[in-house]
């Protein structure tokens, strides 16, 4: 298995992107995009090389603001957040649009012309507008626990509003924060122990966090129009996996996003949350490699 370094491309302005691939780069391109907040390893590696296996030249990546790619400018206040949430109008540093470019700016950096894409979360709408900016570049799409970005499906349980809107310091608060966060939205049919969740946030941490980059990342969420219309006319080959207990993103936006997109296949997994658990890998492998075979 050829893995390689991780590696940096500059795609728009001065924003420099992280990325490491997988596999031979003769074969079709995956690209993998990661939700808010979220660096590139939570795209496990024993993942990534799975999926490798399959036929696919994997490309993961720390989105801006996120890990060891570069930082943004421009602050956002929790009163912006809840005004663009309401519908009133607020400028964002940046949109959904704009990771949507900088992840087209890193196939550029690869040489690459179209490859297949799969994104959790946020990273599931950031697919969704590459699709939608340059659908002739995406072969096929996974959207994963991710939604439409109309207000009344994919809402979250209010029981994370506190933990969403509760500022961590240091790393010991990073390790705690998140620990109790996944503990509310990870899989309750396939439990995670409190070790691992524990090393993956330090890691996290570790690799790079920023506050007010995932507050910005929120700022593009929340500030993004419905997709609903656009995706209505997309002819790409799609999946969307969504997750019967996630308290993050409510099934009924991986049910509108199914609906909305013509001809797109929806799996509903049993027990799952907003997380990636090992027992599921071959439930994503299988569906992520099931649909590029449609393209």
């Amino acid at each position: 298995m050829s893995v390689s370094e991780e590696l940096f491309a500059p795609v728009s302005g001065d924003i420099e992107l992280c990325y490491q691939t997988f596999g031979d780069p003769e074969d079709e391109p995956l690209l993998l995009v990661m939700g808010l907040g979220g660096p590139m390893t939570w795209w496990d590696a024993p993942l990534c090389e799975m999926l490798a296996r399959e036929g696919f030249h994997v490309i993961r990546f720390d989105n801006r603001d996120v890990g060891r790619s570069s930082r943004a400018r421009g602050r956002v206040s929790r009163s912006m957040l809840v005004r663009g949430f309401t519908g009133m109008r607020v400028t964002p540093p940046y949109t959904l649009d704009d990771l949507a470019r900088d992840a087209f700016g890193l196939l550029d950096h690869l040489g690459i012309a179209s490859a297949h894409v799969a994104g959790v979360s946020m990273g599931g709408m950031v697919v969704q507008c590459m699709a939608l900016l340059e659908p002739g570049r995406v072969r096929s799409m996974a959207s994963i626990m991710s939604t439409t970005g109309r207000r009344t499906v994919g809402w979250q349980h209010p029981v994370l509003l506190r933990n969403l809107l509760t500022a961590s310091q240091g790393r010991e608060g990073y390790i705690r924060s998140s620990t109790a966060t996944w503990g509310l939205i990870g899989s309750p049919a396939y439990p995670q122990t409190k070790e691992k969740v524990e090393k993956r946030a330090a890691d996290t941490y570790d690799r790079g966090v920023s506050l007010s980059g995932t507050t910005r990342q929120m700022a593009a969420i929340v500030t993004t129009a419905d997709r609903t219309p656009g995706l209505r006319a997309l002819d790409v080959p799609t999946v969307v996996v969504h997750g019967l207990a996630d308290k993050m993103v409510h099934v009924s936006g991986g049910r509108a996003t199914a609906t909305a997109i013509p001809g797109a296949e929806l799996l509903l997994v049993e027990g799952m949350g907003h997380d990636m658990p090992e027992p599921l890998w071959p439930t994503f492998v299988e569906a992520i490699t099931g649909n590029a075979r449609r393209a």
